[in-house]
């Protein structure tokens, strides 16, 4: 089985590249099942319904969120009408919305649990204490347990990384939209990389046009962001090997896609 986790999408450029080249590259990797980070996906910040709607006309069988999940307002409303949908479990029980989606694909079930840091991010409960709580139940209900860690400080993705060697299929981090080169099976056989990177503008501070950012920086005074739309745009992703017999992995490859004209253009460069 054939896993592609694609890094956080960000705005029209992301999303463009997965309506217009997304079957051609699950096809080109040979992919079986494909899940993508749409947290960034509208705006820079949330994914609208409308937004939603079209991706889900593309080859993604589930979509994981982040800190962003609910900065459309809208989301509230129609995250529970999308299984397939999954933001974090740090949210308390009450909140719209699951973290956990289980979809058979090959006879085989495939969990994907959505999770988030608790260091430098928003007030979240521990993901830690939440995973010892939770984690017997997931595993149970799956063959295959992909896991989406969207966190910012490296350290703690690690650490939850050997936390759960040997018993995730697959932890892969979200959030810093920057692909780090530490992907790699874990002793106990968990793929692992620190974060997937983006699908984006690649001339952007992690999507956003530079000149807000760097203004932010030299004043302090709050800009608003905006998503850069100019080429060069890349397309980040893992693609992971998983053991049939196992459930454990036994390959993850970096992607990175760079279209330097229209979204139909570009070579792979497989890192």
């Amino acid at each position: 089985m054939k896993i592609l986790m694609i890094g956080d999408v960000v705005g029209r450029p992301g999303r463009k590249i997965l309506l217009n080249d997304l079957d051609n590259i699950k096809k080109e990797l040979g992919a079986d099942f494909v899940v993508a980070n749409l947290e960034n996906a509208s705006a820079g910040r949330g994914i609208t319904e409308n937004n939603l709607k079209q991706l889900l006309n593309t080859p993604i069988d589930v979509i994981t969120m982040g800190n962003h999940v609910f900065n459309q307002k809208e989301t509230i409303n129609y995250i529970d009408n999308y299984p397939m949908m999954v933001r974090p479990l740090n949210y308390p029980d009450h909140v719209p919305g699951k973290a956990f989606t289980v979809v058979e694909r090959n006879g085989k079930k495939i969990g994907v649990l959505n999770i988030s840091g608790q260091t430098f991010m928003p007030d979240m409960d521990s993901p830690f204490d939440l995973s010892e709580k939770y984690m017997d139940e997931f595993k149970n209900q799956c063959d295959i347990l992909l896991i989406d860690f969207h966190g910012e400080a490296t350290s703690e993705k690690i650490a939850y990384g050997f936390k759960y060697d040997g018993v995730a299929s697959a932890i892969v981090g979200t959030h810093t939209h920057v692909q780090t080169a530490d992907n790699r099976v874990l002793p106990n056989g968990t793929a692992y990389i620190t974060d997937i990177g983006m699908t984006g503008p690649i001339n952007s501070v992690i999507g956003t046009k530079t000149d807000i950012v760097l203004e932010k920086f030299r004043t302090k005074i709050p800009q608003r962001f905006e998503v850069e739309l100019a080429y060069p745009w890349k397309f980040n992703a893992v693609l992971i090997d998983i053991d049939d017999e196992t459930g454990m992995a036994k390959d993850i490859k970096r992607i990175n896609k760079v279209y330097d004209k229209t979204v139909l253009e570009g070579e792979y460069r497989n890192e």
